[in-house]
């Protein structure tokens, strides 16, 4: 049930919107309670009085109500609500949303909210399947929008194809499922390492490599978002968490982030090892700038760092343990030794020979192998949605 939860449903200018009355009541009757945003189209389709009588709230359309000049906030509504509905959402409200076009008061709640947000999307067929909507639904997911698939039918052009707003149960049934899966891993503490290490020469210069840190912050978010207390062991990355149960401890070298990990996945119940860590380090460091002076040719001698995923399946102690191989060739049976080498559970595994894998990327393309002899393939899809895809597969049966 929705006791307790509070809800933006926000409505746009399409035929479906005589739905989110449906919708609207029967969220309310699961408990929630609903602050409706309605476009100025979507007024034209219905009232605020219908919706303001079922939702008991003053329905919110302008930035200011213009008899009394009251100001709409938009940022309020975005830190007051646990979850934001867009239902109908017409392809002009998608294109605005993908695009950032905060032209009225509902697009504008979306860009302001700090809270997760479902679409519901409703159109015509021939607009589905427009080459622009699609990129903009794609644009969406990527963003971490998470998309109600509209349904098959007559619609209301009197062409039959998908198109039509998902029935109103299907979307209370998303939003009660949404809220479930948050607390899916209440109680459960999570590792997660992200991110490059650098490994000083001297004080200016390092060796490093070009993580970004996308795909590890993506993980750590996706397990708090199910309730999992995350402590995220972050290598140099300009990235940032939103999740106040994510702890970031930021570290540098190779040697600080071993320590960091073994220090908290002693108590872990998943250890996912998503960094790109330095194998080696100079053998010297020097606390000057190493001048150029005329020579041709310097040698920097390397010294191997502790192996990370190696130290912690030595202690591992009922953790779920995973690892992360990022090949140039040979890609399963590389992976597959550093699996058994290092006593893990899954290895994650992505190529550098695929264009949609790899660093820097907002796409990821992976294999995961277990110990066990399973292989589950997934086709290129944003780092959000790949870190869904580890989280349910590496928590499953647990």
């Amino acid at each position: 049930m929705l006791k307790g939860k509070h809800i933006v449903l926000g409505i746009t200018g399409g035929i479906a919107a005589y739905k989110s009355a449906y919708l609207l009541r029967l969220l309310i009757k699961k408990g929630a309670e609903v602050q409706v945003v309605i476009t100025p189209n979507g007024k034209e389709f219905i009232t605020p009085a219908t919706l303001s009588a079922l939702s008991g709230k003053p329905v919110v359309s302008e930035f200011f109500s213009a008899n009394t000049g009251e100001w709409h906030s938009h940022v309020d509504l975005g830190i007051w609500a646990d979850l934001m509905v867009v239902a109908p959402a017409t392809a002009s409200t998608i294109g605005k949303m993908a695009n950032g076009i905060a032209d009225n008061m509902l697009v504008t709640t979306y860009l302001s909210a700090k809270e997760p947000v479902m679409v519901a999307p409703a159109m015509d067929l021939d607009m589905w399947l427009h080459p622009s909507t699609q990129r903009n639904v794609a644009t969406l997911r990527e963003d971490g929008v998470m998309i109600v698939e509209p349904g098959s039918g007559e619609l209301a052009s009197g062409l039959t194809g998908k198109g039509r707003m998902a029935e109103p149960e299907e979307i209370a049934e998303a939003v009660e499922s949404f809220f479930a899966s948050r607390e899916s891993l209440a109680g459960k503490r999570v590792v997660v390492t992200a991110g490059p290490t650098y490994e000083n020469i001297d004080p200016v210069r390092f060796i490093g490599n070009y993580s970004s840190g996308k795909m590890g912050f993506a993980i750590a978010e996706e397990f708090a978002s199910r309730g999992a207390e995350v402590t995220l062991v972050a290598g140099p990355s300009r990235l940032s968490v939103s999740d106040s149960r994510i702890k970031r401890v930021d570290v540098t070298s190779a040697r600080e982030m071993c320590v960091a990990a073994l220090d908290a996945s002693g108590s872990a119940d998943y250890v996912v090892l998503a960094a790109a860590v330095a194998d080696y380090a100079p053998a010297e460091v020097s606390d000057k700038k190493i001048k150029r002076e005329n020579k041709d040719e310097v040698t920097l001698r390397l010294v191997r760092n502790p192996d990370i995923a190696a130290a912690i399946g030595e202690r591992k102690n009922g953790q779920v343990l995973v690892g992360f191989a990022l090949e140039t060739d040979n890609e399963v049976e590389n992976a597959v030794k550093k699996l058994k080498k290092k006593n893990l559970d899954w290895i994650v595994l992505n190529s550098l020979r695929d264009p949609e894998a790899g660093f820097m990327k907002d796409t990821n393309k992976i294999t995961m192998l277990s110990a066990d002899g399973e292989t589950l393939k997934f086709g290129a899809k944003s780092k959000a949605e790949v870190a869904k895809d580890i989280v349910d597969v590496v928590t499953a049966n647990r």
